[in-house]
């Protein structure tokens, strides 16, 4: 506030309240985890809405998400890559033995304990999809 950055200040003060408002819902404080899982949700939100104007083609707002997305990720954790996430779920499916893309749901079951916060669900998800199927 005091650098009278008006962007950052907007960026904090919505993630704040995201945060405020998944700790209503949680009926409680939340943890390092659920505070990193309430910006996580709002980043992904914000991501869906630039998806969306970039097919309207409103560059001058494309700029202003984009920016308030970068300071948004600042305040996240690093994400595991999608070669770690790779080598994670080749050894939960040597251990559970999964051959088919029906096995999906037993490989996840698993996994996303092990990258829960760390990695983002949805390529969580194609990894396995795509082991799986090779």
């Amino acid at each position: 506030m005091r650098a009278r950055d008006e962007r950052r200040k907007s960026v904090l003060r919505m993630a704040l309240t995201a945060v405020q408002l998944a700790e209503v819902e949680a009926k409680g404080e939340l943890n390092d985890d659920g505070v990193a899982s309430a910006i996580r949700k709002e980043v992904r939100r914000r991501e869906d809405a630039l998806e969306m104007i970039r097919q309207s083609g409103r560059a001058d707002v494309i700029a202003e998400d984009e920016a308030q997305l970068e300071i948004l990720r600042s305040y996240l954790p690093q994400l595991l890559t999608a070669e770690e996430v790779t080598a994670i779920a080749r050894e939960i499916i040597t251990e559970t033995a999964a051959a088919s893309p029906a096995d999906v749901g037993k490989v996840m079951k698993l996994l996303m304990p092990r990258v829960q916060g760390k990695a983002d669900g949805r390529m969580v998800s194609q990894v396995v999809r795509d082991l799986l199927s090779a």
